[in-house]
């Protein structure tokens, strides 16, 4: 089982998040730590990390297999994350 870690930065957006879509984002991030890579997630060219969809967020984590830990680094609304 990973230990999941939320960056600092990546809570303050994740605070940000409506109450409807807030609950499922963190949903998906805490089963990260039992499937850090389940089906749809991508790894990302243009930046180091991984990210899984979650309706119209995005979470984008690093994953330290040696260590057995996921750290969330960016969270947010997909027509924003990318840039």
């Amino acid at each position: 089982m990973y230990r999941v870690v939320i960056d600092r930065y990546a809570e303050k957006q994740l605070a940000k998040i409506p109450p409807p879509d807030f609950n499922r984002v963190v949903k998906s991030i805490y089963e990260l730590a039992t499937n850090p890579r389940p089906a749809g997630c991508k790894k990302l060219t243009g930046r180091p990390g991984y990210r899984i969809r979650i309706g119209n967020y995005r979470v984008i984590y690093l994953i330290e297999d040696k260590v057995l830990k996921v750290i969330v680094i960016d969270i947010g609304n997909r027509k924003d994350i990318y840039r």
